[in-house]
């Protein structure tokens, strides 16, 4: 199946409905259509094998992923927070790319050698082309998105039509949304999510509305001027906007269902939020890019039966990430790949028709038996509920001893002086890494709290190896657009200090 189908489904059911709001331009699911159509004639008549998009998204996001699909083309929307040198370097990694870019990003991607045309360019040539529709084959790659690339040289992530389906039809009900049901999109479109919310809110029927640029106030007008009723978010947008209901002390009474992913949220916001907002449903959705999103899911009622519970091992899920989404299979692996049993900690793996596992000029890395490594450190308890330990690549050896940031983490949070904060290893001559807690101090203080206050803390509910040798203080963690902190800037900032 292509995802040209899911467009074409939804403009023969509801031809009329709006599908698209982004800023003043507003759109049906014909209209939609239409301009894919014509967009895919422009592509087509531009010769390219590739489509590039460097820009912040609203309707350029849908237009072009459908648009290049019935082109028969890849479409990579590219970060666009990137510098001029990180966008071309991209961009020559990409075959024979036409490069739609927004006004802000001409400049940036002038001169790269390739075909570049800017978004209202585009726009206005897809209202004017010959229409070209072309149904590729369900292998055929639809979109690429590189990895973020933090460590390493970003990867670029092969999807087919075929994966990204595969994740909509077995998570979403076809037209299942209410007439006046409207979803509120903020994630970025280079991000697996944004291309996720794009197919399956369209899929679903709901109106999808467009924040581009993230801005708490915004995001609050928008949901009650557009009777908002779902929203994904980042927790740093989960974070401000539950600032901006506690200070207005707004309500939101059209919204019922908010997801939250990206990275982990500390619980201590995840328990104020349900309490600020106690008709709405939380979603904790747990995904990867080469998984073609969400593979699995902490849903409303486990929130609310986790906050309500005494019991430890249900009060203990509300930091899960729920259990596996339909058609995904997952196993806990040792290094020594023996599959581990409930409570055991070691690598995620995961199979399933959604999973890709394959990039660009790599290929596949799925095994033998389809199964992908996550690289992400984590356990099942014995309900088949998902614990997400952080990278395998954060894993702290200090001493020997290997020591998972995020155990330090999901205790230091829980101090009342703490509001966030990252636990990382910079390099010592001694111990190999030392443990280093950077510290986001709650907003209530009047200065940082007492550094040995906070390793005493730690240093009560966990074994003594895991207390920090030291504490530092900042006024937020630097993290990218999905919400990860950047531990590699953190800990190059720390041994730049020494």
């Amino acid at each position: 199946m292509s995802i040209s189908l899911l467009l074409e489904m939804a403009a023969s059911t509801n031809p009329d409905r709006t599908v698209v709001v982004s800023g003043d331009l507003r759109l049906t699911a014909d209209e939609l259509s239409s301009l894919a159509d014509g967009g895919a004639g422009a592509i087509a008549a531009s010769g390219a094998s590739h489509v590039a998009y460097v820009g912040m998204g609203g309707a350029l996001l849908p237009l072009l992923l459908f648009s290049s699909a019935r082109a028969g083309l890849p479409v990579t929307p590219l970060n666009y927070r990137l510098s001029a040198d990180g966008l071309k370097e991209l961009i020559d990694r990409l075959p024979q790319p036409l490069v739609i870019a927004d006004a802000d990003y001409l400049d940036m991607v002038a001169g790269a050698g390739k075909q570049v045309v800017s978004s209202d360019e585009f726009l206005a040539s897809a209202r004017t082309a010959e229409p070209a529709a072309e149904f590729p084959d369900p292998e055929d790659i639809g979109v690429v998105l590189f990895t973020s690339g933090t460590t390493s040289r970003p990867k670029a992530v092969e999807l087919t039509h075929n994966n990204l389906t595969s994740y909509i039809t077995g998570t979403v009900e076809f037209d299942s949304a209410e007439p006046g049901d409207a979803a509120l999109i903020c994630v970025p479109p280079y991000h697996i999510a944004g291309v996720s919310a794009a197919l399956s809110n369209l899929y679903a029927g709901r109106k999808m509305v467009y924040l581009p640029q993230f801005d708490a106030k915004e995001w609050v007008r928008l949901v009650q001027h557009e009777g908002v009723t779902t929203a994904t978010v980042v927790p740093t947008m989960l974070d401000r906007i539950i600032s901006e209901l506690e200070s207005t002390q707004t309500t939101l009474p059209t919204l019922r269902s908010l997801a939250y992913g990206g990275s982990k949220v500390p619980l201590p916001l995840v328990r104020k939020a349900l309490d600020l907002l106690p008709e709405v449903g939380f979603v904790n959705a747990y995904g990867l890019t080469e998984t073609s999103s969400t593979i699995a899911v902490l849903g409303p009622d486990d929130h609310r039966t986790a906050l309500a519970s005494s019991d430890e091992a249900v009060l203990r899920r509300l930091g899960s990430v729920g259990q596996p989404v339909p058609g995904i299979e997952v196993q806990i692996r040792s290094e020594d790949g023996t599959v581990l049993g409930p409570g055991e900690t070691g690598e995620l793996w995961v199979r399933g028709e959604q999973v890709s596992g394959r990039y660009a000029e790599i290929g596949s890395v799925l095994d033998a038996e389809g199964w992908f490594p996550t690289k992400d450190v984590a356990m099942l308890d014995e309900d088949g509920y998902l614990f997400i330990g952080g990278r395998a690549d954060d894993t702290i050896i200090r001493g020997g001893e290997n020591i998972a940031p995020a155990e330090i983490e999901d205790v230091l949070v829980e101090h009342p002086a703490v509001r966030d904060c990252a636990v990382v290893g910079p390099e010592d001559p001694q111990w190999g890494q030392i443990i280093v807690a950077v510290v986001v101090p709650a907003d209530h203080l009047d200065g940082p709290p007492d550094p040995e206050e906070l390793r005493q803390f730690v240093r009560a509910q966990l074994r003594g190896s895991r207390t920090p040798d030291r504490v530092v203080f900042r006024d937020e963690l630097p993290t990218n657009a999905t919400g990860k902190v950047l531990r590699r800037e953190l800990i190059a900032e720390l041994q730049a200090a020494n």
